[in-house]
């Protein structure tokens, strides 16, 4: 690949300080509203299947992927004092049977304090001595990895630390810019294996490829749909054989660079010209709504307005009859785009803080009527977020509109059309800006192509 995502990028490395200063700045808070002068933050425990000694693919706690960038690294800590290095106790362990990480390497080294420890019962050493004084983060299954440490993911400082996380550092977005290119590379790369007529899971094979990432790697599984599949939000069933005849295709994929995701929807026909016109449709009514994002824009309004932008489409597409606040109204564009118009993005797909509206944890409902709205904040500048809308011909949503005064909005026999097509969704992921916003997904398509 021509984009280096290694440790060697030089973008991540002149970020990367800033970034540990305002980690630093939001544990401080943190930390104050606990009354404690120590943050523990546990990189989580692999998971082992019942009965079995399978261990699940691991993922890390997004708090500790915060800090530094190891996606890999089971059972070890990072220990944060105000005044001081933040400490990572680094668990390198003598084993034979599994592969163990490597030695500390990479742009991030500098700004810690690094101990390796070689067991488990060796962290308690590198751990504050006053535990009365810490607070833990982190999913903790057995009490021995909580060293004695009583007060564990206090609400206080979580709802500090996730809506801070809405806004990212400099070094947070050139992480994402870079997982957006490793993206894009892999959509280009599934659309040229669709126009060939592979399976779903040939295609996903392919996507896998050109990111040089395995399934366990992604940030999240693969939506691969071909046809009617494409009517599934979070189908990820894989076909093994190819479909009778082949009509449109529709990913959902994303990858990931030191632990940052992104979040990448294209909808494409293969050979019927009605629906590659509203592919292409779509598409131009998803940029204007990219369009409107900026800080200061409250992205409920947003998302309002695009149900109204989208019952145009409708119309013009022969799926439904009336005006934009009647189909809005009765539910219609609800049945055929049922889903929120984005989410924020970062160290998880759906980043934490996306409801709320102040660091005390208050939260802000979702508008009524739009129960799946996964951002419900105020934009603010250098947040990073989703812009996703879809229409999709979804049976069991179209039909409870029978009966009620949306059933006559609905034009059937359109539906009968766009039913083996399964539905479009268009995905781009945005950074907000004062007076607009980047549009990571495009520029990594142009960048690629």
């Amino acid at each position: 690949m021509s984009d280096d995502y290694s440790d060697k990028n030089p973008s991540l490395g002149i970020h990367y300080p800033a970034h540990i200063q305002e980690l630093s700045a939001r544990h401080d808070r943190a930390l104050a509203s606990s009354g404690a002068s120590h943050v523990v933050i546990f990189s989580g425990c692999p998971k082992v299947a019942f009965l079995d000694d399978f261990q699940y693919p691991f993922k890390p706690n997004a708090h500790f992927l915060g800090w530094a960038p190891l996606t890999n690294l089971p059972l070890s800590y990072i220990v944060y004092s105000p005044g001081e290095a933040p400490r990572i106790i680094y668990y390198l362990p003598h084993d034979y049977w599994h592969p163990v990480p490597g030695q500390p390497d990479g742009y991030w080294t500098g700004s810690f304090d690094i101990r390796i420890v070689h067991s488990i019962e060796d962290v308690g050493e590198h751990l504050p001595d006053n535990r009365d004084q810490c607070i833990l983060i982190g999913e903790i299954d057995d009490p021995a990895h909580a060293f004695g440490i009583e007060r564990i993911n206090p609400t206080s400082a979580i709802n500090i630390l996730h809506y801070a996380r809405g806004v990212k550092t400099d070094y947070e977005v050139a992480c994402m810019r870079l997982a957006s290119r490793r993206g894009a590379r892999g959509h280009v790369a599934a659309e040229a294996a669709f126009r060939d007529g592979l399976t779903e899971f040939e295609i996903h094979q392919a996507y896998c490829q050109a990111v040089s990432q395995a399934d366990n790697e992604l940030p999240y599984s693969n939506i691969i749909a071909l046809n009617a599949h494409g009517a599934i939000l979070h189908y990820t069933d894989l076909d093994r054989q190819p479909p009778e005849e082949t009509r449109s295709f529709l990913i959902d994929a994303g990858a990931q660079v030191h632990g940052y995701a992104s979040d990448i929807t294209r909808t494409y026909s293969f050979n019927d010209m009605r629906f590659a016109a509203l592919v292409e449709r779509m598409d131009t009514t998803q940029l204007e709504i990219v369009s409107k994002v900026r800080a200061g824009v409250d992205y409920r309004e947003l998302h309002v307005d695009a149900h109204r932008m989208l019952a145009g489409v409708l119309v013009d597409a022969g799926l439904a009859t009336g005006d934009p606040d009647t189909l809005l109204e009765t539910g219609v564009t609800s049945a055929f785009f049922p889903h929120g118009l984005g989410h924020l993005l970062g160290v998880q797909v759906h980043d934490a803080g996306g409801f709320m509206e102040n660091e005390a944890g208050l939260m802000i409902d979702p508008p009524s009527g739009h129960p799946f709205l996964r951002l419900t904040r105020v934009l603010k500048e250098n947040m990073v977020l989703t812009i996703e809308p879809g229409i999709y011909a979804i049976d069991m949503l179209l039909e409870n509109l029978r009966g009620t005064p949306a059933e006559h909005h609905v034009i059937w026999d359109g539906v009968d059309w766009l039913r083996p097509f399964g539905g479009i969704r268009i995905e781009d992921d945005v950074r907000v800006m004062a007076d607009g916003c980047e549009n990571l997904t495009r520029d990594a398509f142009a960048a690629v192509h």
